[in-house]
């Protein structure tokens, strides 16, 4: 029996793609094998807590990656196309000043913003390699392919992972250097504390000459930051309710999101926004999985999230403590958000 020449050249890409693509699941694939290594212990701190939090990595299940995507098309969500322009002029600024490097993404989703990069690189003749990290093991597959049939030459080492346990584990570049990048904006989403153990494990994952690409928002009206986590078709506050779906799926819960609401402002004082969960009623919810009851009173709330807004000229010294030089900032012409390109400075003994 022949086989045409169509269905030969499909069989033939779908090989080189396979070839080129590599996933390792650190986080493992199964929810009961997921349960035994993640007991969600940090769940039973947070709801035990007063007041309740909860950690915003149980944001993303599949679903949640999805609903994120639509956020960062909402028109009142300014942070993505601030940030992707900014990119979209300076790429190639980058690209020039790390000269080749493999590309390793800290929440990469669905590899939108990283396909400017990617271009940058490969206008410039250079070799194509990329460790996407993600704990949604559907978006970061799914993305991961659709960039391989995009970019012939491109070597994909996908990681569905935690940051912590993917920056442990990475393995030597075959490139001539590496770079980590960590756009949209998520650092703000670290406590002060938190942010020192990230930078620990960014300086440990770096060698000396390295680089470090950073996203980060920058402080600004008020009224803008509150319509941006607020957006009037409700996209946000499907993506925070979607936190209790997961974790009742996870972890055998009985959370009802009709009895919570969304709710997110700006701190002034701490200026950072806060999202939140509010009971709308006393309630009793059950975590079979992790044996745990909670008891809720009407108005209570739940911290899934904190966003920091940040000062360049402070973030720079900041950095600089932590061994990373920042070589380069780039911003809009509105203020509203920085670039920073970083370099590792070499240890002192």
């Amino acid at each position: 029996m022949s086989i045409s020449k169509t269905a030969s050249s499909k069989i033939s890409s779908q090989y080189t793609i396979e070839k080129r693509l590599q996933i390792e699941h650190l986080l493992s694939p199964t929810p009961s094998e997921l349960n035994k290594l993640d007991p969600g212990g940090d769940v039973v701190q947070g709801l035990t807590q007063t007041p309740k939090t909860l950690p915003p990595r149980y944001f993303y299940d599949d679903k949640g990656s999805q609903l994120f995507e639509q956020i960062c098309e909402l028109p009142e969500y300014y942070l993505t196309r601030t940030e992707t322009a900014i990119l979209q002029e300076y790429a190639g600024e980058i690209a020039q000043m790390t000269g080749e490097c493999e590309l390793v993404e800290l929440g990469s989703g669905s590899s939108t913003k990283t396909r400017i990069l990617l271009n940058a690189y490969q206008d410039m003749g250079k070799k194509l390699s990329y460790v996407p990290i993600d704990v949604s093991a559907g978006i970061l597959e799914s993305s991961a392919r659709e960039l391989l049939v995009d970019y012939p030459s491109l070597q994909v080492h996908a990681k569905c992972s935690t940051y912590e346990l993917a920056l442990a584990r990475l393995s030597p570049t075959g490139l001539s250097s590496r770079m980590i990048c960590f756009i949209g904006s998520t650092l703000g989403n670290l406590t002060p504390e938190e942010c020192d153990r990230f930078f620990s494990q960014i300086t440990n994952a770096l060698q000396s000459g390295e680089y470090l690409l950073l996203g980060i928002d920058l402080a600004k009206p008020k009224h803008l930051l509150d319509a941006a986590y607020n957006d009037s078709c409700g996209v946000t506050a499907a993506f925070n309710l979607n936190m209790l779906e997961h974790l009742n799926r996870r972890f055998e819960g009985n959370f009802d999101i009709s009895e919570f609401e969304h709710w997110a402002f700006y701190n002034e004082t701490q200026q950072q926004i806060e999202m939140h969960l509010r009971s709308k009623r006393s309630q009793t919810i059950q975590l079979r999985a992790l044996d745990l009851t909670v008891e809720f009173s009407s108005g209570e709330t739940i911290l899934t999230e904190i966003s920091r807004k940040f000062d360049l000229k402070t973030m720079q010294q900041y950095l600089q403590t932590q061994g990373l030089k920042p070589l380069q900032v780039w911003t809009d012409q509105q203020q509203w958000f920085g670039l920073l390109l970083c370099q590792m400075q070499p240890s002192v003994s």
